[in-house]
């Protein structure tokens, strides 16, 4: 695949990601507050971190999957390359791509941990 087809594709899934956390995150950032709250003047409660952490979540998704897919394609050259090395380079690839992705558990649980206590 050239260079221009792959950054068209992540451009793609990107721009999806991007639509699907406002998709989602929409009707808790717009949520309306307690009439009641807002008739005695009582300050809204803020929800730009909800609008934050759905895209923050949105740029790790993307990160991790970018990473692990450049790791495995790497991974898929030099085995087409190489074949008699297929089991050293995969457990060479295997370790960084396991971290990588542990990772990005880690970030996402974070956010989560974020959007519940805030």
């Amino acid at each position: 695949m050239n260079k221009s087809g792959f950054f068209c594709r992540a451009a793609a899934v990107a721009l999806f990601a991007v639509v699907l956390a406002f998709v989602v995150g929409a009707p808790v950032a717009y949520a309306q507050g307690e009439p009641a709250a807002a008739a005695a003047g009582a300050a809204a409660t803020p929800v730009w971190h909800y609008i934050g952490a759905y895209f923050g979540l949105g740029l790790i998704v993307i990160g991790a999957g970018l990473g692990i897919g450049k790791g495995a394609a790497a991974a898929a050259d030099g085995i087409s390359r190489q074949p008699a090395a297929a089991a050293q380079i995969t457990g060479t690839v295997n370790l960084p791509i396991f971290l990588l992705e542990g990772v990005a558990i880690l970030a996402e649980v974070f956010v989560l941990i974020v959007v519940v206590l805030k």
